[in-house]
């Protein structure tokens, strides 16, 4: 039996958090405090809450923890993870609590790449964001590719210095084949630094490079070369004219919240060298008696845990909650000095001002529609549970499903759906290992083993567990996935989506029986996403492993076309499946090719395909 008011005499007047919980020891609330016993004491002291929130919380809270630390520093980071694990009723936190992506340079490799990635690493790479969706970050990376020559394969060097030929990119001019030493390592670091600079919204010096490249180019009478250089610039020169807001060379951020009686939003302006380079929003979900300076310092606190960089100042529409503590953690995690104001003239107020008004229009635009979508799912999740007729709360849905062609590269995928919305930075692919030939029951099987085992190992990737399975297929799908759970000793409800003739969704097949799910209704068409989506993902991963198998035959075993022709092949007939259904005459109009190796391509494709 925990006794309350024994348990507050031993806490101590030092830094740290506090967990509260409930009857059903669910966390309901986690907080830091610089005096644990005096905030703790509070909520159950008459009249010793100050606020609504807590007075309110109090009621639910049946026993408490904590945990002391050095400093509020400590506290901060301790808080933050525990929230974000937790997700607990009482915090304010960012909707969906999502991983947002970021750009990383691995700058500790001896040819460094620019990639994008899910999460933060700890290691010694340099990330930049995070950014609002995985479109943005593609949008950007694409640009960069295309106006630098930076290597995208896995290689690692010096060890693979000259290992095997160039690879396809080398083939279409989009990599220098710095592998095989056909490109100097000091003009490569040139690039990276200078597509850094980019990513950061910084191109003066670029633009300034490319003219003078594109000035000797044209007194050697490369003409060719200047013509390119030239189309380089003039897209770099269209991005930065996007780029007009001029604000004297520092960076910093400008944030702005705006809120209506069931939703908050945050609009952030990204002012890199002086310019405005980009702006996010993010919808969080907040406590209605919590006021914007609370809201504000949740925001602060979540978004900066994560985020690459830091910028030298913060300018707000409105103080936050612990303002100077929370400078001290951002100058901590900075490792130099963070400032935050609220200007109240100047341009520094007239961009925050504008934040404000675009936080506003933001939330009025997306806001209902935002609302109208999570009462859909909410809808639809409970169809789902009441269908099945589970006493839990459906939260957490994970799919699995099979994807190969006659048991050639087999794949398999897991895509996950929390509370109706698809959940993309959860979801995994997977090789399979042990199966051999198109054995769908086997693949669920040890798909679904590889997946609970991780989170029996506690892998950070594998840490939550679902609160049903779906396969797509029935009872043989179903049966694999119940002897994966025996196994492991674990027990999740598991269901098959079963299709029609047509090969359109049905339903869902549970404890041996159909499900009836009205079709007009939410949790049928939540089924019909969440099955399409699973067959999507595993059929896109199994075609690209699928086709960088034909990319490789075709460009490395047809004898007597070397590098020069498959990259004339590639570059007309643009992929593999053009190449195959080519005709001798078709294959001789591509520049570089004559009848012999015409005849050698015609004849390779021909010959596997009997």
């Amino acid at each position: 039996m925990f006794d309350i008011k024994a348990e507050l005499k031993k806490i101590p007047h030092q830094s740290g958090i506090y967990i509260m919980r409930d009857e059903n020891d669910v966390i309901i609330y986690v907080g830091k405090a610089k005096d644990l016993r005096k905030r703790v004491q509070s909520y159950f002291r008459e009249g010793g809450a100050a606020d609504y929130k807590a007075r309110h919380m109090a009621g639910y809270i049946t026993h408490f923890s904590y945990t002391v630390t050095d400093n509020e520093i400590e506290a901060f980071i301790l808080e933050n993870s525990l929230i974000k694990r937790h997700c607990p009723k009482f915090n304010t936190r960012l909707k969906d609590d999502k991983a947002y992506p970021y750009i990383r340079i691995t700058v500790h490799e001896r040819l460094p790449r620019v990639l994008f990635a899910r999460q933060r690493g700890k290691d010694r790479a340099k990330y930049f964001g995070p950014f609002m969706s995985g479109s943005r970050v593609r949008e950007i990376l694409n640009l960069v590719h295309k106006l630098w020559p930076i290597r995208r394969c896995t290689k690692i060097f010096p060890r693979d210095f000259n290992k095997g030929r160039p690879c396809l990119n080398h083939h279409i001019g989009q990599c220098r084949a710095p592998c095989n030493k056909l490109f100097d390592e000091e003009t490569y670091a040139q690039y990276v630094a200078e597509a850094e600079r980019f990513i950061q919204g910084r191109t003066t010096n670029v633009l300034s490079r490319l003219k003078k490249e594109m000035a000797e180019a044209a007194e050697e009478m490369l003409y060719e070369r200047a013509a390119e250089i030239r189309d380089t610039i003039a897209t770099l020169e269209a991005l930065s004219e996007t780029q007009k807001i001029d604000t004297g060379g520092e960076d910093r951020d400008v944030i702005a919240l705006a809120r209506d009686n069931v939703d908050a939003l945050v609009e952030i302006f990204f002012v890199r060298g002086g310019k405005m380079t980009g702006s996010e929003h993010f919808m969080m979900e907040p406590d209605a008696q919590a006021s914007d300076e609370e809201m504000m310092a949740a925001f602060l606190k979540q978004f900066y845990s994560e985020a690459a960089y830091i910028p030298k100042e913060l300018s707000l529409v409105c103080a936050p909650a612990e303002k100077d503590a929370i400078t001290t953690w951002l100058s901590h995690l900075a490792e130099r000095q963070v400032q935050i104001n609220v200007p109240q003239k100047g341009e520094k107020r007239e961009m925050v001002k504008l934040a404000q008004t675009n936080a506003n229009l933001t939330l009025s635009q997306f806001g209902a529609h935002i609302r109208n979508e999570t009462e859909r799912n909410r809808r639809a999740m409970q169809e789902i549970t009441d269908a099945l007729g589970l006493e839990m709360r459906l939260t957490r849905i994970e799919s699995l499903d099979i994807s190969n062609t006659q048991g050639f590269e087999s794949v398999g995928s897991m895509i996950v759906f929390e509370d109706g919305k698809a959940k993309k930075n959860d979801y995994r692919k997977f090789k399979l290992k042990g199966v051999i030939g198109p054995d769908d029951y086997a693949g669920i099987e040890e798909v679904l083993t590889r997946r609970l085992t991780r989170y029996h190992q506690n892998h950070v990737a594998f840490s939550k567990l679902p609160d049903v399975i779906f396969v797509d297929g029935g009872k043989g799908q179903i049966s694999a996935a119940k002897k994966a759970l025996a196994a492991l000793g674990m027990d999740i409800p598991v269901c098959g989506m079963v299709k029609d003739d047509r090969h359109r969704t049905r339903g869902l097949l549970y404890e041996g029986k159909e499900v009836p799910l009205p079709r007009t209704g939410d949790g049928f068409k939540l089924v019909t996403r969440i099955q399409d989506e699973t067959h999507r993902f595993a059929l896109e991963y199994h075609k690209k492993l699928r086709a960088q198998t034909q990319v490789r035959s075709v460009l490395d075993d047809i004898k007597g076309v070397g590098a020069t022709r498959r990259k004339a092949l590639l570059m007309h007939f643009k992929n593999i499946e053009a190449i195959r259904t080519a005709s001798i005459d078709d294959l001789l109009a591509a520049s570089s090719m004559n009848k012999k190796s015409a005849e050698a391509v015609f004849q390779f494709f021909n010959t596997n395909e009997k």
